[in-house]
């Protein structure tokens, strides 16, 4: 189910479970506040991580570090992980950050390499159990509840609002 770039809608990156949504501080790139959306990716999930927006990349970062479970809320800024921020062709901005996991020992992201993304498009996977999180405007409307199955390139997590 690839969207229309026209469309607001941000799908799953990733099959798992969504065990965070809350309004937080991102103060690596975004420097604002926004909602975090995460989801979990156990041993069992397709770990393939999907662009959930067509848009440009246009910031990668990798952070080596630890290897908590990945479900444990320091994870997110203190496990090996990766930063990735797509701008969608209106100048909005979803930051999506791969974290390893505590069976993950591998994260792989594309976005270094290719800049431009359709939804949908593989950006990278990680191996076994981790996490991936999107950071999105507060004006978002979430879709998605807690502990709700995602399906990658599927499930609608969330709805930007319109721009006029």
């Amino acid at each position: 189910m690839v969207l229309d770039a026209s469309e607001e809608l941000i799908l799953s990156p990733c099959d798992g479970k969504v065990v965070v949504i809350e309004k937080v501080f991102e103060p690596e790139f975004l420097k604002e506040e926004v909602i975090q959306i995460s989801v979990f990716m156990s041993p069992i999930n397709v770990h393939i991580n999907f662009a959930p927006v067509t848009g440009k990349s246009i910031y990668y970062k990798y952070h080596p570090g630890k290897y908590l479970v990945a479900w444990h809320p320091k994870a997110s800024t203190e496990n090996e992980r990766t930063t990735t921020v797509f701008e969608r062709p209106d100048g909005r901005k979803i930051l999506v950050r791969q974290i390893a996991g505590a069976l993950a020992k591998r994260i792989v992201n594309y976005t270094p390499k290719v800049s431009d993304f359709r939804q949908g498009d593989e950006f990278g996977f990680i191996k076994f159990g981790s996490r991936v999180d999107l950071f999105v405007p507060l004006d978002t409307e979430i879709l998605v509840g807690l502990e709700q199955k995602a399906v990658g390139n599927r499930t609608i997590l969330a709805k930007l609002p319109s721009k006029a």
